[in-house]
């Protein structure tokens, strides 16, 4: 049973033409380039992502008591920088991931957000191990290390750890035929008999929304929606259990979007799929997944249930992401969301600044921010903020929230005369304790089920 529900699967999962668009007529050809959601391909106003995906699935609700498939913890990756001239030395590091912690719920998705550059696909290519990390850890079904497992050791392991690429155009081989390109990971992992890899194939092909008569036909032939669903053909084909998908709907327009989110909600019900779906189209990961993280040059800044993330953000850059992010509906009224504009350049991962990395691009930096890098701190039963001025919109502090925890005064320099606030490491996941940052105290649940306080010094 998947520990991740949506709100269709009270009937029996029907993942062959649950798309909307998707004929029912397995032997027909899906027309991929229209749909039947409201407003495509006719003269009605085209609708947003939301409008359109909605008319399929509604959003994948959390599931708070899944247990993870996947545990991230301080990983990080740095790529060499070598000098120009016949000897070739190590002058610098691009620290593309740099101590990151998070998890993926079994049958559950989370998103990584964030603009180009900051390491989201890089994190993805670690999980598959197609990157070897640098350092931290990534334990898998609870029990196996994917950072320090040998290539032979992690062959058998890819039928568990999946991914769908961000290109339908360059991610398929144009030379091998769509029957070839799902087949091969049956053979290569005798998942069926030889003589039987053909029926699977026609199967899969079934199952994304397209004619398994087409199996001879080459990548050439089909449409950029109908590839990404070539692609997901090959990602299921060994039923995993985690999919990394890397952007996977950023090259499709609006209507087809929505079809192929609607198909990957259908296959996460029906198989039980976690995901760890990489996006910078805000719009789609709010509908596909009930977690999001974001991150910035490297670094997990926040991460939160969706109605938190969204609604109460409380770091200057996740705040800033989302007033981009253009609303058709308040448009169309009349009325403009005040846009946060960021001063200055992203700066580069080979250098990066001292203490926070976004501080200087924040309308709030002080001094501490260049001292003390600000920890991931838990502010919620399921929020986690890395910022020295957390806060919601308009209500920031003019004193640095994380002094009591660590023990600093307002500058970032060590205080002899405050006591830390011990907090407690949820790790990855979360703890059933956490920091108020209004009443600069740790607060929670007790096993009895009542709210505890802890004052600092206590």
């Amino acid at each position: 049973m998947s520990d991740a529900k949506t709100p269709h699967e009270g009937a029996e999962p029907s993942v062959r033409g649950a798309t909307a668009g998707t004929p029912q007529d397995p032997t027909a050809e899906p027309d991929l380039h229209s749909s039947d959601v409201p407003g495509a391909g006719t003269d009605e106003p085209v609708l947003t992502f939301e409008e359109a995906a909605a008319h399929g699935h509604t959003a994948t609700v959390l599931d708070p008591d899944a247990t993870p498939v996947l545990e991230v913890e301080n990983l990080r990756m740095y790529f060499p920088v070598k000098s120009s001239g016949l000897i070739r030395r190590t002058v610098g590091h691009v620290q593309a991931v740099d101590g990151i912690s998070f998890q993926v719920p079994r049958g559950g998705a989370l998103g990584l957000v964030g603009e180009s550059g900051c390491g989201k696909s890089t994190t993805g290519r670690l999980i598959t191990r197609l990157y070897d990390p640098t350092s931290g850890s990534m334990r898998f079904d609870g029990e196996t290390d994917l950072a320090t497992v040998s290539r032979r050791q992690m062959k058998p392991l890819r039928r568990d750890i999946q991914m769908i690429f961000q290109d339908p155009y360059s991610s398929l081989n144009p030379r091998h035929t769509v029957g070839t390109i799902v087949g091969t990971p049956l053979r290569v992992h005798n998942m069926v008999p030889k003589n039987q890899v053909l029926k699977r194939v026609q199967e899969l092909l079934e199952v994304v929304g397209l004619n398994p008569e087409h199996y001879n036909r080459y990548p050439n032939e089909f449409s950029g929606g109908q590839r990404q669903r070539i692609g997901i053909a090959r990602a299921l084909a060994l039923q995993p259990k985690l999919m990394v998908a890397d952007e996977p709907v950023s090259a499709l327009d609006v209507s087809i979007q929505a079809q192929v989110i609607n198909l990957l909600q259908d296959l996460q019900a029906e198989f039980n799929i976690a995901f760890l779906f990489i996006a910078h189209d805000l719009a789609v990961v709010r509908h596909f997944c009930p977690e999001i993280a974001v991150m910035y040059l490297g670094k997990i800044v926040e991460v939160a249930d969706r109605e938190t993330l969204y609604q109460r953000p409380f770091h200057p850059y996740t705040q800033a992401l989302l007033s981009a992010v253009p609303d058709v509906k308040q448009a169309a009224i009349g009325g403009r969301r005040e846009r946060l504009r960021l001063e200055g350049d992203v700066p580069s991962p080979i250098n990066p600044p001292s203490g926070c990395r976004f501080r200087t691009r924040c309308p709030f930096a002080q001094e501490i921010c260049a001292k003390v890098e600000p920890p991931l701190m838990q502010v919620g039963p399921r929020h986690k903020v890395a910022c020295h001025f957390a806060g919601e919109l308009g209500d920031h502090p003019d004193h640095p929230v994380t002094a009591p925890l660590l023990g600093l005064d307002q500058a970032g320099s060590p205080d002899p005369a405050a006591t830390p606030l011990a907090q407690a490491d949820p790790g990855p996941g979360f703890a059933d304790t956490w920091f108020d940052i209004k009443r600069g105290q740790m607060t929670g649940r007790t096993s009895a089920g009542t709210v505890g306080t802890t004052t600092p010094g206590s």
